[in-house]
């Protein structure tokens, strides 16, 4: 019984000691319970309430507020740039709207002001007034109309107006006339009566001169393609049919035509006015125009200036150099005058520039 209860005290004593631990963990847990310096360092701590609900909201704005999406293709990046020069062309186009504002602040002349409205010629075949600008083209289909009427004319007249070079077209009438002449002398011979078109000959002096071959044709040459022995192409050539006496006697005319031809001109329109006396008769307001020169005159200009550079290097006499300073005088090609008459009574008049000054009155 002793002994029973010793057990049973032993056993209470034992459940009082609290939980059994195993005799290899307490090295464990002293382990444990001491951490090293270096791991406490790193230890954090959890964040505190009022931390997690700033981040919280911070978060929902995030969200609320994406941010944008960065495109990086191609297409993209053309559209951008596209986008970048219209707005350069946009504020250059308004800079050059506002500078033509600004330059039509500028203040104009009256035109009813001006001594000559400008500078006009006439057309000697339609009896058009045409600008300076429009003559050329004017004139040029003034002639092209006129081969309904008369060929041979038309055709001479683009030969001596066409062609700006006088030797070019020389030549082209010395050729032309020479075959008419031999087809006069012997209108049986057939080879004066066919013009070969690859000549060499015809195509350096007379095909290369502008209306040339129209005059042919309306001399009765026709076009027709022959074979050529050693040659597969056929070749093409102008043919005038057998021409009677009568036939033969036109030609010539038609020839001395040519000879004579001269090239077709505007001329310059006067436009004479007359005045009656006024204190504004020395007052000269010209147009543009009147001084403005073509390319043409440029051009003419410039190869006089580069002669002249050649003839200062060169020993001239007295005369020559007199002559060469008159010529300097004649800076522009029209010139306006006014001539005093007896009675007060002024008349104006324009015309070509020559040794008089550029606008004056003569008593």
């Amino acid at each position: 019984m002793k002994k029973f209860f010793d057990d049973i005290k032993k056993d209470i004593k034992f459940k009082s000691a609290g939980p059994g631990k195993k005799l290899t963990e307490e090295s464990r847990t002293k382990c444990e319970g001491a951490p090293s310096s270096t791991s406490a360092k790193q230890t954090r701590h959890a964040p505190t309430e009022g931390a997690q609900r700033a981040g919280a909201a911070a978060l929902a704005r995030i969200e609320q507020h994406p941010r944008p999406k960065v495109h990086t293709s191609q297409d993209h990046i053309r559209n951008q740039v596209k986008r970048e020069l219209e707005a350069e062309s946009a504020a250059l186009a308004g800079k050059e709207k506002a500078a033509t504002a600004e330059g039509s602040k500028v203040p104009m002349k009256d035109p009813i002001c001006l001594s000559v409205s400008g500078v006009y010629f006439t057309c000697p075949l339609t009896g058009a007034t045409l600008t300076k600008s429009e003559r050329e083209v004017h004139i040029k289909e003034a002639i092209l109309m006129r081969f309904e009427e008369d060929a041979v004319e038309a055709s001479v007249m683009m030969i001596y107006t066409f062609n700006k070079d006088k030797d070019k077209v020389k030549a082209a009438v010395d050729i032309i006339s020479k075959y008419v002449e031999n087809i006069c002398k012997c209108p049986e011979e057939e080879k004066y009566r066919k013009i070969k078109l690859s000549n060499k000959v015809f195509q350096e002096k007379v095909r290369s001169v502008e209306g040339s071959r129209e005059f042919l044709q309306a001399l009765g040459f026709i076009s027709i393609t022959f074979p050529v022995e050693g040659q597969e192409e056929e070749e093409e050539f102008l043919v005038l049919p057998e021409q009677s006496p009568d036939a033969l006697e036109l030609m010539k005319e038609r020839r001395d035509r040519l000879q004579r031809g001269e090239p077709v001109r505007a001329q310059l329109d006067r436009q004479t006015q007359a005045f009656r006396p006024s204190p504004n008769a020395q007052r000269f307001e010209l147009p543009p125009e009147f001084y403005n020169l073509t390319s043409e005159e440029l051009k003419k200009e410039q190869q006089q200036r580069s002669d002249l550079v050649e003839k200062n290097a060169m020993l001239r006499t007295k005369a020559m150099r007199e002559k060469e300073e008159q010529r300097e005088r004649r800076k522009y090609n029209y010139t306006l005058l006014r001539i005093r008459l007896p009675d007060g009574n002024l008349l104006q008049g324009f015309n070509f520039s020559s040794k008089v000054n550029k606008s004056k009155i003569y008593p």
